[in-house]
């Protein structure tokens, strides 16, 4: 039985948010979870996670703005503060008193901005292979001729066959979704986030957060060496850390069950299969 509920829209930190809710009432008595994908990454492909995380967490998978059903537009902001303050907006919006947060690759930059600022209902947050680039520090290992020219091809039309070129490790079915869904993602907000990977500096958020935090990595990928985790550790102390084996960055996609026995009981319940 699907755990998937519906599809929604709210308004929020002057924008339209569109979000996937899973599980509902499954997560009764457990704080809700907010997942913020990575940048171009529309909530709809994340759904299979979801999927599971709704067995046990009333669960929403947020498109960032300019990405996915989420409002986009050449007037709008992109930056990071504009997207962390979607975040906490869209967590007052819905009414969640208590919330954790999990964020992938720019979505755990997010969350990291979004936090250093102790908001009331922030609870936990969960850092999935955060691009650790910045200034003065090494650049983020992906390039941004792989967004663009991949976004424009799903502009023009393409399938998954094309998209193999791009996301080659994936199966059919994930690089279908992917190649049906990456035309809503708007090329202005992926410059600039992409482009704020080396100009905004989180690790001088960290010593601010006062929520526990876990940071699960990939093995492979090189975007969170062991160095850098030592140094998120000294500057967060109490952080938890496990890095995924056999992952690259899309870890989920790589090893899904790693993905999830990373968790281990962190968000208050383990992530089992149903």
């Amino acid at each position: 039985m699907s755990n998937f509920l519906y599809g929604g829209n709210v308004h929020a930190n002057g924008i339209r948010q569109h979000y996937l809710r899973y599980g509902g009432e499954r997560g009764a008595g457990r704080d809700p979870v907010i997942i913020v994908p990575g940048i171009t990454s529309p909530a709809v492909t994340w759904g299979f996670v979801g999927e599971r995380f709704g067995a046990a967490f009333d669960t929403y998978i947020l498109d960032v703005r300019g990405r996915g059903l989420s409002e986009a537009g050449a007037a709008l902001d992109y930056s990071l503060d504009a997207q962390a303050a979607d975040v906490l907006a869209f967590a007052e919006a819905l009414g969640l008193a208590r919330y954790s947060v999990v964020g992938h690759s720019m979505g755990g930059r997010i969350g990291v901005r979004a936090g250093r600022g102790k908001p009331a209902g922030l609870s936990r947050l969960v850092l999935v292979d955060p691009p650790v680039s910045g200034p003065g520090r090494r650049p983020y290992p992906a390039k941004l001729p792989w967004y663009v020219d991949s976004m424009a091809q799903a502009r023009q039309g393409m399938d998954a066959e094309a998209m193999r070129a791009f996301c080659p490790t994936w199966t059919q079915e994930q690089r279908q979704l992917r190649a049906e869904w990456l035309h809503t993602c708007d090329e202005r907000a992926i410059i600039q986030s992409f482009e704020a990977f080396q100009s905004d500096d989180i690790h001088a958020d960290l010593p601010r957060l006062e929520v526990p935090i876990l940071l699960i990595t990939a093995e492979r990928g090189d975007v969170v060496l062991d160095a850098d985790v030592s140094e998120i550790q000294q500057l967060a102390p109490g952080t938890r850390h496990h890095r995924v084996p056999a992952a690259g960055h899309m870890i989920p996609w790589d090893n899904e069950e790693g993905f999830y026995a990373a968790f281990g009981d962190f968000l208050g319940a383990p992530l089992v299969r149903a």
